[in-house]
């Protein structure tokens, strides 16, 4: 909430944009506050890393189940692919189904953040004890007991370092929503780039920096909340 706070001293940012860009006649983006900007940003991230989350993990506990193993490969190359695509032709393709906006951005940013949590969840799944397996299903777990009580909590902190690699990657790549009209962060570095003022491609830069290190650092502390025996077995 501190940093949050630091987003929203407009008048702090201006001066320190001034000192750095002394030329500029206005430094700092004044059509929107940074704060508004800041919660598009998170706005159209937490959008995408929802849907990911959803759909990606879901998927991945698919096909590492004896129904879904022929499905593993055709998976992996999707994921992949939906990452090798640029954003910028993902939003592109998306503009005559969703139009300007946000929902093409987060179209885009969905397929390039499936790929993280996709792997993680396979990689995850597949390194788990046979032993254990075997031991809970000579318990008599149901498939649906084993995988609720045995192996999604082992599988627990790799599905998690996952899913905060491709939210922090989400956010990054967000800068692209406004050139569909998404807003966010990457309005002031458009802006900059075509009139030439360095003074909002810094603001939007710096401001998406220190949000990645806020995501990647309250992610984290989330992980180790979520998985206190990874951090006794340390």
């Amino acid at each position: 909430m501190g940093l949050l706070g630091l987003f929203a001293q407009q008048e702090l940012w201006a001066r320190g944009l001034g000192v750095l860009f002394p030329s500029a006649r206005n430094p700092i983006f004044e059509r929107e506050t940074l704060l508004s900007l800041v919660l598009q940003h998170l706005s159209i991230t937490v959008s995408a890393g929802f849907l990911v989350i959803l759909i990606g993990l879901p998927l991945a506990i698919y096909a590492t189940r004896p129904a879904g193993a022929a499905f593993r490969p055709l998976l992996e190359s999707s994921v992949a692919i939906g990452q090798t695509f640029p954003p910028v032709a993902v939003l592109v393709l998306a503009l005559p189904l969703f139009g300007f906006g946000s929902q093409g951005a987060v179209l885009a940013l969905f397929l390039y953040g499936l790929l993280p949590v996709v792997r993680g969840g396979l990689e995850a799944f597949a390194a788990l004890p046979p032993e254990v397996l075997d031991a809970a299903q000579g318990m008599g777990y149901s498939p649906a007991q084993r995988l609720w009580r045995v192996e999604l909590p082992l599988a627990l902190p790799v599905i998690l370092a996952g899913i905060r690699a491709s939210l922090v990657l989400i956010l990054a790549t967000a800068t692209v929503a406004p050139l569909v009209g998404g807003g966010g962060l990457g309005t002031p570095i458009v802006a900059g780039l075509a009139v030439s003022n360095l003074g909002f491609v810094t603001e939007g830069a710096v401001a998406v920096a220190l949000l990645a290190l806020l995501t990647d650092w309250s992610l984290a502390r989330l992980e180790r909340g979520l998985t206190p025996w990874r951090e006794a077995t340390l």
